[in-house]
């Protein structure tokens, strides 16, 4: 029905692994990193549409919290494994006055947002993913040129490399060794180099 409309635009679709010809799957969640294997054509972008930074609550809903490190975890794994677009739901909280919010909605909405419903920092997850993407853009030659490989991209002939040092043990810190050099990752983290792959600068 979608594609009949003609609309000359893209259309994303949610968590449909075999949205059809010119439509996009997308992933709505947490991990998406892990969740989404990739778009189901060569000429998709892989996309995170709803990247959720806390949780949506109703009223009897025990509150729901997302550290800043398992979200910048997410991101990360994600744009490692060749992702094109996150977007925050929420970034921005906010306030739901009188009828105006849907049925049994509290009125705080995202207050765990990086930014809360007074447009005050709430950090570390502010910070945490500022500096996140201060990385990501350090990174954009490398992941935009450079050939995917395991886990680290790099333009041939060049010194453009992005690379993802990665342990994904739920308890037990790690010492992995990257072309010669030790970096030691505590559990769960996901370290990446976006200079040269020799300086870390997200962990």
């Amino acid at each position: 029905m979608a594609l009949g409309l003609d609309a000359g635009v893209p259309w994303k679709m949610r968590k449909q692994k075999d949205a059809p010809g010119p439509a996009i799957n997308s992933c709505n969640g947490r991990h998406c990193g892990e969740t989404l294997a990739g778009p189901n054509s060569p000429d998709k972008p892989s996309l995170w549409t709803e990247n959720w930074t806390a949780q949506y609550r109703v009223f009897g809903d025990p509150p729901s919290q997302r550290s800043a490190e398992d979200l910048a975890f997410s991101v990360t794994l994600f744009f490692a494994k060749n992702g094109t677009l996150t977007n925050y739901y929420m970034y921005h909280g906010g306030t739901n006055f009188g009828r105006t919010s849907s049925a049994f909605s509290a009125a705080r909405y995202y207050g765990e947002a990086p930014l809360d419903v007074y447009s005050l920092l709430r950090e570390p997850k502010y910070g945490h993913l500022r500096d996140l993407h201060d990385a990501l853009k350090l990174s954009n030659k490398a992941l935009f040129w450079g050939e995917p490989k395991v886990r680290y991209h790099e333009k041939p002939g060049s010194d453009v490399c992005a690379a993802f040092l990665i342990n994904s043990h739920p308890k037990i810190p790690a010492t992995i060794t990257w072309r010669g050099q030790s970096y030691f990752l505590p559990h769960c983290p996901l370290a990446f180099s976006p200079i040269a792959c020799t300086k870390i600068s997200a962990n």
